[in-house]
């Protein structure tokens, strides 16, 4: 039961939806960006990403510095339907914005 809730309570933000459909839609995703692309800055962006982690929905692998992060495979047929349905909402998701610097 803990597992469900945390599944479902890591899709009940806009911004997390937003994000979800954003890595769903573009790939493996550079965390740097994920923060140019939603103009958000990395903190924000980092506690969304781990609610998502967490809620079973995305993989991350570190390289150097940075955290690549994208949709975990496989995913079991609960999360499956919930980014098939994801795609369905009327959300505005931004365009990829790459600028990651060392």
């Amino acid at each position: 039961m803990d597992n469900f809730l945390q599944t479902v309570g890591s899709v009940n933000d806009e911004t997390r939806v937003k994000i979800l459909r954003f890595i769903n839609e573009n790939g493996e995703v550079c965390v740097c960006d994920i923060e140019n692309s939603f103009d958000m800055i990395q903190s924000r962006i980092s506690r969304h990403l781990k609610i998502l982690k967490d809620g079973g929905f995305l993989r991350v692998e570190r390289r150097g510095v940075w955290a690549y992060y994208s949709i975990r495979s496989p995913l079991d047929i609960f999360r499956q339907s919930i980014l098939k349905e994801l795609e369905h909402l009327d959300l505005k998701i931004p365009k990829l914005a790459k600028g990651c610097s060392v």
